[in-house]
């Protein structure tokens, strides 16, 4: 991660790019105020010290007929003994291989992870939790919500304070 602030310049190369990614260095040079080639220094410094993680496109998951979106919050066994892998090591390795989820992160509290899940209706929903989810060896119980509609779409980082 990047260790040196960031400065006004760079905030606003930043805002520009999570605003549109595929907007052209010459473009993003003027909005900034800087020549296209310092713009692309301070953008290629942006990307090499992990400001920038990457560049992709947002898709609707309903146009790939994903119509179904849900939040589970998953419980692992907590296994103890002498095991050569942990049940966090399997369970992660398990989560990767699963199509249906988009987000996977490690919480505190009662549950262990909470999953972001898209399927295309409640039979996929169904056949993941009870043919995938809960048939793991690390699952101990899982709780699930479904969106019922978006307030409030994933929108670029907010700014520092």
């Amino acid at each position: 991660m990047n260790e040196d602030p960031l400065d006004k310049l760079d905030s606003r190369i930043i805002e520009a790019l999570e605003a549109n990614g595929r907007i052209t260095f010459d473009e993003l040079a003027s909005r900034i105020g800087l020549s296209p080639s310092a713009t692309l220094r301070r953008v290629k410094r942006l990307e090499e010290s992990g400001v920038i993680a990457g560049y992709a496109a947002l898709v609707s998951p309903e146009s790939l007929g994903l119509a179904l979106t849900a939040y589970l919050n998953v419980r692992l066994a907590k296994h103890l003994g002498d095991e050569a892998s942990s049940p966090i090591d399997a369970f992660a390795a398990a989560v990767q291989a699963w199509p249906e989820v988009v987000e996977c992160v490690a919480l505190t509290g009662d549950m262990d992870y909470l999953l972001h899940v898209r399927v295309r209706d409640m039979q996929h929903y169904s056949r993941f939790v009870l043919d995938r989810l809960l048939r793991h060896p690390t699952v101990q119980d899982c709780k699930t919500s479904f969106m019922l509609r978006r307030l409030k779409p994933s929108k670029p980082s907010p700014k520092a304070t």
